[in-house]
């Protein structure tokens, strides 16, 4: 694997990751933050707007894997993958945790 593959790898697990609460919430017919969103990453967005940011995520996941497979094991493609999935998880799990902290002290 060349740095353009481990680069690639890694974004397509955290792209992953990232289409989950999106989709998620747009199916549930739920608002939810997106950077479309006033202010950016804090507001809510739409259902339908989360949806199709869940998708495009969940596209551009795939198009990095498909461009960039591994195959899943204990080699460094599977090991970035899981990691720019840990990565974006951790991330967001916090700053949307304080979202919601924040929104329900208003």
């Amino acid at each position: 694997m060349n740095v353009l593959q481990y680069v690639a790898t890694f974004f397509a697990g955290a792209f992953l990751c990232n289409c989950i609460p999106h989709l998620s919430c747009g199916l549930r017919g739920e608002p939810f933050p997106t950077p479309f969103a006033k202010p950016r990453g804090v507001g809510d967005s739409s259902p339908l707007m989360n949806f199709l940011w869940g998708l495009a995520n969940l596209l551009i996941g795939v198009a990095l894997y498909t461009a960039y497979p591994f195959a899943f094991g204990f080699n460094p493609g599977c090991a970035l993958f899981f990691a720019g999935f840990l990565v974006l998880g951790l991330y967001l799990a916090r700053h949307f945790g304080a979202v919601r902290r924040n929104k329900n002290q208003a």
